[in-house]
């Protein structure tokens, strides 16, 4: 798993002449906001972001994972275990490495152009309080809660995260 500045990089140089407004959901949240100072940015979307230092240890990840799991709609929890078992335990773990050490609020601190956190008010992946801090690291960030949602918002929620991706 590439380190996240290197992923960071990547999607820089794959950006449009601009402006672009960019869109992370979970750990991907982390590449957005390494990237989001570049100037063509003029945007932040950040669904669910998921390095709260408190998950850090797997056994309250995985308690996590599976109670999100639950809050979701009965027809998200099938393609959710798909994703997971196609993406696979060893390559999750990798994932989580890179990612969770990753100091989003440091990332975000740098950032001029809007940010916008949006968690689920059932997401047990993306808990209030630490959304609320991640948002308020951003120097014009704030936070959207979306009742009656879990961590897969962009998959169940996708008419509300439009409106907040035409707000920029």
């Amino acid at each position: 798993m590439p380190a996240v500045d290197d992923l960071a990089r990547r999607l820089v140089a794959a950006l449009p002449r601009g402006p672009v407004v960019l869109v992370g959901h979970s750990q991907s949240c982390q590449v957005v906001a390494a990237a989001a100072t570049d100037p063509r940015v003029v945007g932040v979307l950040l669904c669910g972001p998921t390095t709260d230092p408190r998950m850090r240890r797997l056994r309250v990840l995985a308690a996590r994972w599976v109670r999100t799991a639950l809050a979701e709609p009965w027809w998200q929890v099938p393609l959710i275990v798909r994703q997971w078992l196609r993406t696979g335990p060893r390559a999750m773990s990798a994932l989580w490495r890179t990612a969770s050490p990753d100091a989003i609020e440091e990332r975000l601190a740098a950032v001029t152009a809007p940010v916008v956190v949006v968690r689920g008010d059932r997401d047990a992946l993306c808990p209030a309080d630490w959304a609320a801090r991640v948002a308020g690291a951003a120097p014009r960030g704030r936070l959207v809660e979306l009742p009656g949602a879990a961590h897969m918002t962009v998959q169940t929620h996708p008419a509300r995260l439009a409106a907040i991706l035409r707000s920029f």
